[in-house]
């Protein structure tokens, strides 16, 4: 059971690593109005992920994801690509991205409390402290920003948006259904939602072999191959868990923005990279013997 839970960290932090390298992918395109390109690469993403659960279905032993739960899950999808965009044009990407990422774990953990009865630990809370305090710190050591009301509420929806679909998520595989097929089914019904966003934000960038290739390196490595990963880590994972876990998002992004686009984080910037590190310790560090009954649950969790 401990090997499991330590795999399913692995397949949680891998994935964050994917959902990290986005930004990086974005600065090196042609350009493009942001919410076309979240909403193109969530639309190509939701076909990659039904392509997996397509061949995976023969061997998969789930049921099918609930449609009611999953088309509020596809909503959680939109409403996080939407409000974090719009955040970010209303205050920025430092602030808008500490908002939206940071609320995302303590909302995951309470909402998941409410919805399916996951208890709130004291290691996720030290944890979520301790990482949610370093992005705070990796977003002031970004440089100068403004802070808007209207931006921090936006990007606090997006945080929203981001725990209700990982609960909702996590309530469906906790019900039998596979996990590829639950994450086909919530980002295929968000990409019907935002089908229209590019169609109105415009698509030229998508004229170039350059921007063809940002759509489908987004489609393919940070949202079908990290949700995928995503997801079969949540099958052992509580939700607050597994939220507070893709906060080396990003950790993964100042990484490469300093070794890729030459940017250099100030000593604020690496004091919050250090704690981000911390809080992921606190959750990878190895548990005490549980006792039977607790591991005869886990199990039938998974």
């Amino acid at each position: 059971m401990l090997a499991a839970a330590s795999a399913a960290r692995a397949q949680v932090l891998l994935a964050a690593v994917c959902f990290g390298t986005s930004g990086t992918a974005q600065a090196l395109g042609p350009g493009g109005a942001p919410t076309s390109v979240g909403a193109v690469r969530i639309v190509v993403g939701a076909l990659l992920l039904w392509l997996i659960a397509r061949a995976l279905s023969g061997r998969a032993s789930g049921s099918a994801a609930p449609g009611r739960i999953a088309w509020l899950a596809g909503v959680g999808v939109a409403v996080y690509q939407l409000a974090f965009f719009a955040a970010v044009d209303h205050t920025g990407v430092a602030v808008g991205t500490v908002v939206a990422i940071g609320s995302g774990p303590a909302a995951a953990g309470l909402l998941s409390r409410v919805v399916n009865g996951e208890p709130l630990t004291g290691r996720w809370a030290a944890a979520t402290a301790l990482a949610c305090g370093g992005i705070v710190l990796l977003g002031a050591g970004g440089g100068s920003a403004s802070v808007d009301l209207l931006g921090v509420g936006l990007a606090v929806v997006a945080g929203l948006g981001y725990a209700s679909y990982t609960v909702l998520a996590k309530r469906m595989i906790d019900a039998g259904a596979a996990p590829e097929r639950v994450m086909s089914a919530a980002f295929g019904r968000g990409a019907v939602i935002l089908l229209p966003v590019p169609l109105v934000a415009g698509l030229g960038w998508l004229g170039s072999p350059e921007g063809v290739a940002l759509a489908l390196y987004l489609g393919a490595v940070p949202t079908a191959l990290a949700y995928f990963l995503f997801a079969r880590g949540l099958r052992r994972l509580s939700a607050g868990e597994t939220a507070t876990l893709t906060l080396a998002e990003p950790l993964t992004a100042v990484l490469l923005g300093a070794l890729v686009l030459g940017e250099r984080p100030g000593a604020v910037a690496i004091a919050g990279a250090a704690l981000v590190l911390a809080g992921l310790l606190v959750l990878a560090a190895p548990r005490g013997r549980a006792a039977p009954r607790t591991v005869v649950a886990a199990e039938a969790q998974g």
